[in-house]
């Protein structure tokens, strides 16, 4: 009898790098938390998607600026 985990193939990889999959979905979760930092971001008030795209890399860039 052959056990349920063999034949089986792991993907360790995520777009053929050497990176694995977890730490890339973690980078991002990460980013949503630092964005929801933001009020404007997180209660929606603005009613066009342009104005709304221009708070969001805003924020971005406030982020990534403190990083530096």
């Amino acid at each position: 009898m052959i056990a349920p985990h063999q034949g089986r193939r792991k993907r360790k990889t995520q777009d053929a790098r050497k990176l694995p999959r977890y730490r890339r979905r973690w980078k991002v979760g990460r980013l949503f938390a630092w964005l929801h930092n933001f009020r404007r971001l997180v209660v929606r008030y603005e009613y066009h998607a342009a104005n709304f795209l221009a708070f969001v890399q805003l924020g971005c860039a406030i982020i990534l600026l403190r990083r530096f």
